[in-house]
């Protein structure tokens, strides 16, 4: 009986670590295979470790170009979705108006839409009206569809916040500017970096709606790895997909480290 009680109480503790002992393998693969020196053309086979590829990221042409693209695209789509997507989520989370129903069906459409389809799509709207393929035709697609996520997390966040902390602020003198600065900002900032964290990684990764709106000279990085798999994958895509879930994984656990400490000071 004791044996049974042991796997009972720990059954859900060993089925966590099994999931997330699957969803990080990929990612310790790449961390191991970032050290390798391949023979040939494809970083398939251990062979022997080596630091160039660290030593020297950008060795591949047009890596860094693509990788820097990505992450200029990334950054602006996920800064203007999140100022964007904020504002719509405060207006559907707190106001009630004639059309709320339609701008939420509209809202939730983007996340819906098979991928290939907006692709194509957004291809059509760009080229009918003039916009050619490029640099800005992938922003503005990115921003597009990233103004959805932000939504959903944003108005999560909104529909928990209690409204009498505004009412107190309003009690105390202060005017509507003042309680959304110090009041409802700070209390809805948890949902508004989410979305800006989801919209950036979402705008990063993506691959089929850039391909479809891409120019010969806007390869972003996911087209280059798509590219490079072609024909050889160089072991920088490694290093620097390495690099990149290092700098999310300090982020999450920064966020965790910065959320236990608020919670310890309210205590």
């Amino acid at each position: 009986m004791s044996l049974v009680r042991w796997f009972r109480r720990h059954l859900l503790t060993a089925a966590a670590l099994f999931t997330m002992t699957i969803l990080l393998l990929p990612n310790l693969i790449v961390l191991v295979y970032s050290f390798n020196k391949p023979n040939g053309r494809f970083n398939i086979e251990w062979t022997k470790f080596s630091l160039d590829a660290w030593t020297n990221p950008c060795g591949t042409p047009g890596i860094c170009d693509s990788l820097g693209l990505s992450l200029n695209i990334g950054i602006t789509a996920s800064i203007v979705a999140t100022i964007l997507g904020t504002m719509v989520a405060f207006a559907l989370g707190r106001h009630r108006f004639r059309g709320r129903a339609g701008t939420n069906l509209l809202v939730f459409m983007p996340m819906a839409t098979p991928e290939v389809v907006m692709g194509a799509s957004l291809l059509a709207l760009f080229l009918n009206i003039g916009l050619s393929t490029g640099r800005t035709a992938i922003l503005i697609a990115h921003i597009m569809f990233c103004v959805s996520f932000v939504v959903v997390a944003v108005k999560a966040r909104v529909a928990t916040l209690d409204p009498r902390l505004e009412e107190a602020a309003a009690d105390l003198g202060a005017g509507p500017v003042s309680t959304f600065m110090r009041v409802t900002l700070p209390l809805a900032a948890p949902g508004i970096a989410a979305g800006a964290l989801l919209a950036f990684s979402l705008s990063f990764d993506d691959y089929i709606i850039t391909n479809f709106n891409a120019s010969p000279d806007s390869v972003t990085f996911p087209m280059y790895v798509w590219g490079a798999a072609q024909r050889g994958t160089p072991v920088q895509i490694n290093v620097i997909g390495t690099v990149m879930f290092l700098i999310a994984l300090l982020v999450v656990v920064g966020g965790q480290l910065v959320g236990a400490r608020r919670s310890r000071q309210r205590a």
